[in-house]
């Protein structure tokens, strides 16, 4: 498999990539990351994930380039990253004892071929049941920092599996990347 650009700086998405041998580089990109209130958590991540991708493609012409976005979803309503402790606290409340979704959206753009480039956009839902934890169990771990850098506070990796009754659908996906569906795409674009 060739080398892909990475338009991430998340450490959880070059963990995964590495686990299952993508070979990848990074660029970050610095794209506009606010969406139309009322847009489709599905549609959203989508969104976000080409914007990234097609922002860092512009530079690596050559190249495939990965975007991805993640994103909690309650009854509709996207929860993003926590400005602080407080906000991690309140959110991991709201996500208490419900079964709450976790998309990711992927955008895959192959090299350039003839002056054109294919664009593969797709996103990837798995739903995560939490237990009913107490407050002092909600505090402790808002309070821990973990929660800070993770949609929807928390990271099922780390300290935050203390919080998941039970997932349905792709683990590597709540982690911020469905790898064995990214893994199959970019196989199938390199032959």
């Amino acid at each position: 498999m060739k080398k892909s650009i990475l338009a991430s700086g998340s450490p959880r998405r070059r963990e995964l990539l590495r686990q299952v041998g993508i070979p990848f580089d990074v660029d970050t990109s610095d794209v506009d990351e606010t969406m139309p209130g009322g847009t489709a958590p599905d549609k959203y991540v989508e969104e976000l994930s080409k914007r990234k991708a097609e922002a860092v493609a512009s530079k690596h012409p050559g190249e495939t380039v990965l975007g991805a976005d993640t994103i909690v979803a309650l009854d509709g309503k996207i929860l993003g990253k926590p400005k602080d402790e407080k906000e991690a606290y309140e959110m991991l409340k709201m996500l208490a004892g419900k079964t709450h979704s976790v998309y990711t959206g992927v955008a895959i753009i192959s090299p350039e071929k003839g002056g054109n480039r294919e664009t593969d956009v797709f996103n990837v839902r798995t739903d995560v049941k939490m237990y009913d934890s107490d407050e002092g169990i909600l505090r402790e771990y808002a309070m821990s920092g973990e929660p800070l850098d993770k949609a929807g506070s928390y990271g099922i990796q780390g300290k935050g599996a203390i919080l998941v009754e039970r997932i349905e659908g792709d683990y590597s996906n709540v982690k911020g990347l469905p790898v064995a569906e990214v893994y199959r795409r970019l196989v199938r674009s390199s032959l």
